[in-house]
């Protein structure tokens, strides 16, 4: 951004604090952003704002916009990564946005499963695991909110959101109150609209269909071990690193270049899944960009694949 817009914006700081202040919604001011990411990575937000309700998410975004303040938002930093010194702007957390799913059976013997944009992605899959239904076991485990998983359509062995979304629930560029079938979003490979549109995700409804209680558990589980017995859980990291290229996967890719436990600072590509990049202790963001930025071109120069971040870099 441009040193006059910054300087612009931070000027704009009271007024929006004035504006939140007024409207009730719970902020503070030079909030560390590695107290809110996976990474543990990231400087201070200019204004960091928890809402608590769908309304009180209106009027935070409505405050950014009437005081030209540059606005990101957040739900549990899964996939983020901030730079070191912070946001200039304001971060508004989705996070507080967590009520029961509802649940509404339909016709095919299945249900739609209705819930708000910050419920953890876990949470829902064993909300309909107690209701015996199935079609979101891939996701158990999954580091996330429901509003970063369909954002991203997040997916794992061999499933993905956009296999059993059926609406979303939004805030456009104005602040109104939109509802858009599944497939109107442009879902693709860790992608979707929202990547293009300036929209707030509130909340998402899946159509789940009928199982055995006992049978689904068995499978979260089974996934859950899985990740756990391959994937560096023990240590901060923002999930996998970068997007698996046709025809390849980008872990291997980084194996089979001898990058693992490569380290720039307190950076270092896992020794337990070449395809994560974990902070092993005080990492920076400037460490990670310098690491992946690395891996990329000797894995380009050595086998022609071209690695793109999945992580989202935000500055």
């Amino acid at each position: 951004m441009p040193d006059r817009a910054c300087e612009r914006e931070v000027q704009e700081i009271p007024l929006l604090c004035e504006h939140l202040r007024r409207a009730g919604v719970p902020y503070t001011c030079g909030e560390p952003l590695r107290e809110h990411t996976t990474f543990r990575i990231g400087g201070p937000a200019a204004v960091f704002c928890r809402p608590r309700t769908v309304q009180e998410l209106a009027a935070a975004l409505a405050a950014c916009r009437a005081c030209g303040v540059r606005m990101y938002l957040l739900g549990n930093g899964s996939n983020v990564l901030f730079a070191d010194g912070g946001f200039a702007g304001a971060v508004v957390s989705t996070a507080a946005l967590t009520a029961e799913p509802a649940f509404a059976p339909q016709p095919d013997g299945g249900a739609l499963v209705t819930a708000p944009a910050g419920l953890p992605l876990s949470a829902l899959c064993a909300a309909a695991q107690r209701r015996g239904l199935t079609g979101l076991e891939f996701a158990y485990g999954i580091p996330g909110t429901l509003g970063g998983a369909v954002y991203m359509n997040a997916g794992a062995y061999g499933g993905e959101i956009g296999d059993v979304l059926e609406s979303v629930e939004l805030l456009d560029e104005t602040g109104a109150a939109r509802r858009l079938p599944a497939a109107a979003l442009a879902l693709g490979y860790r992608t979707s609209l929202f990547a293009q549109r300036p929209w707030c995700i509130t909340a998402a409804a899946f159509h789940l269909q009928p199982g055995d209680p006992a049978a689904i558990l068995a499978r979260m589980r089974e996934l859950l071990q899985r990740r756990k017995d391959r994937q560096p859980l023990e240590l901060p990291s923002a999930g996998s690193t970068f997007k698996r290229p046709p025809g390849a996967y980008a872990g291997k890719l980084i194996e089979e270049c001898g990058l693992r436990g490569l380290r720039v600072g307190g950076a270092a590509v896992s020794e337990k899944h070449c395809g994560f990049v974990v902070n092993v202790g005080g990492a920076t963001c400037a460490d990670v960009l310098a690491l992946t930025d690395r891996i990329a071109r000797t894995v380009y120069e050595r086998t022609g694949h071209t690695l793109e971040r999945e992580i989202r870099v935000v500055e």
